[in-house]
């Protein structure tokens, strides 16, 4: 079982996300107010905590929601996870559709780090049914029956 740490959203693409602690998760859509939600594959973006603390403990100074992540979820190595997998949290069902995404190397982090992990660590995911994810909640990994 995973906690999340973060929920964030940003107005608009190409920035980096803000972190609202708390969302409401529309199904097929994704995040109320998220510049990213939208009738497509990525609707809603993963990305493990731990990942973030070591890129952290390299230097990075990154706030949660930097990498352009949804959702910062400690407990899971999501990319080490298949296509087609499922997470609940709450009454939010999620699916895994893609795993790492194209980096545009004009990224802030990468520019100050060299590196940036999202294209590499991140998943994203489409909304099957919707509800409020918050920090703290429990996010669980759907067994397939």
């Amino acid at each position: 079982m995973g906690i999340v740490k973060a929920v964030c959203i940003s107005k608009e693409k190409g920035t980096q996300k803000q972190d609202q602690k708390t969302a409401e998760f529309l199904e097929d859509w994704g995040i109320k107010g998220d510049a990213h939600a939208g009738k497509w594959h990525r609707q809603v973006s993963l990305l493990s905590y731990e990942k973030i603390e070591e890129f952290r403990k390299k230097g990075a100074e990154v706030a949660f929601g930097a990498f352009g992540e949804n959702i910062v979820v400690e407990g899971y190595d999501f990319k080490n996870l298949p296509i087609g997998s499922r997470f609940q949290c709450n009454e939010v069902l999620l699916e895994m559709t893609q795993i790492g995404k194209e980096c545009h190397h004009g990224c802030e982090i990468f520019q100050k780090m060299g590196d940036c992990i999202m294209p590499r660590e991140g998943v994203f995911c489409i909304v099957l049914h919707g509800g409020i994810i918050s920090a703290g909640d429990s996010f669980t990994l759907v067994e397939e029956e």
